[in-house]
């Protein structure tokens, strides 16, 4: 029997200034799958990187072969599969990676 790998949130996280994350939720299947709930925008991707937006922050997931399955924009759901290495929050603003080369191409 495959071994199930599921990590999941559900938080709700309320700073004192008033602002506030709503809800999300991850799940990885024997690295070979995710899915993800609050997702607001996908900033750019490719089979080996996804950038986006979610309800908890930015988020960057670094793999191989990684293949958009689907997209859900009015409930922020995604679903990506191919192996995944890495999933990591990440500060500050997230950069397209086109917007990125151009930017450095004219500095």
């Amino acid at each position: 029997m495959k071994k199930l790998f599921v990590w999941a949130y559900n938080l709700v996280v309320k700073i004192m200034d008033g602002i506030s994350f709503g809800n999300g939720e991850i799940k990885i299947v024997d690295r070979a799958s995710i899915t993800l709930s609050g997702v607001e925008k996908i900033v750019s991707f490719d089979d080996e990187e996804f950038l986006m937006e979610t309800t908890m922050g930015n988020l960057r997931i670094l793999g191989e072969g990684l293949e958009l399955l689907k997209l859900d924009t009015n409930d922020g759901n995604v679903k990506i599969k191919g192996k995944i290495n890495t999933l990591a929050y990440i500060d500050g603003k997230v950069k397209n990676k086109e917007e990125s080369v151009i930017s450095k191409l004219f500095k």
